[in-house]
């Protein structure tokens, strides 16, 4: 072989070389420089501790053993909470044939307006009174996931600004539908 063939030969090696070593190079240091989300399917906030509805006082047989939108409402329903309750009255609606697997509760400590509760349609929302002693992740206003179980699995914060509450109702659904596809109970 000639010089110039070895060297042709020894270039063809180098780039087949290259062509399989350089994409597990680049995956090896994609993952140790976190270049990538690691799996973040959910748009909510998974709630950590293992919380139950009967740990923060609320009885789940009454809610028919369904899956939940468990919207916390603040002390004082102003514009925003109204316009969270019609976000999650929307997602609850937008749901379509999975909607009977589903119920919307709305946990409330004092006592709603007339205009609160015309947003609370009986055959889609169960209003209940928040416990007397609230745990510390129902003192907040806040939209819950919980499954027929009772656990409460993913919290969303609602948004302070109007122009993203159809982003926020999009989330909760996204994750509803996820939760629906993929559960063996409910």
């Amino acid at each position: 072989m000639s010089e110039t063939q070895k060297s042709k030969s020894r270039r063809n090696l180098l780039m087949v070389l290259g062509a399989f070593v350089l994409p597990i190079v680049l995956a090896k240091l994609a993952l140790t420089q976190n270049w990538l989300d690691y799996g973040v399917t959910n748009k909510g906030k998974l709630v950590e501790s293992e919380l139950t509805l009967k740990d923060i006082g609320i009885n789940n047989s009454e809610l028919d053993n369904k899956w939940l939108i468990l919207y916390v409402l603040p002390d004082i329903c102003n514009e925003q909470c109204e316009q969270t309750l019609l976000s999650v009255n929307n997602t609850f609606i937008a749901l379509g044939r999975e909607m009977p697997k589903v119920r919307n509760v709305a946990l409330y400590k004092s006592p709603l307006l007339e205009k609160q509760l015309s947003h609370l349609e009986p055959s889609k929302w169960s209003v209940i009174l928040s416990p007397s002693n609230p745990h510390s992740l129902i003192q907040q206003q806040k939209v819950l996931i919980v499954d027929p179980l009772g656990n409460i699995i993913l919290e969303h914060q609602p948004p302070k600004l109007f122009e993203q509450q159809t982003l926020f109702g999009k989330n909760i659904l996204a994750d509803m539908k996820k939760l629906l596809k993929y559960s063996k109970i409910g």
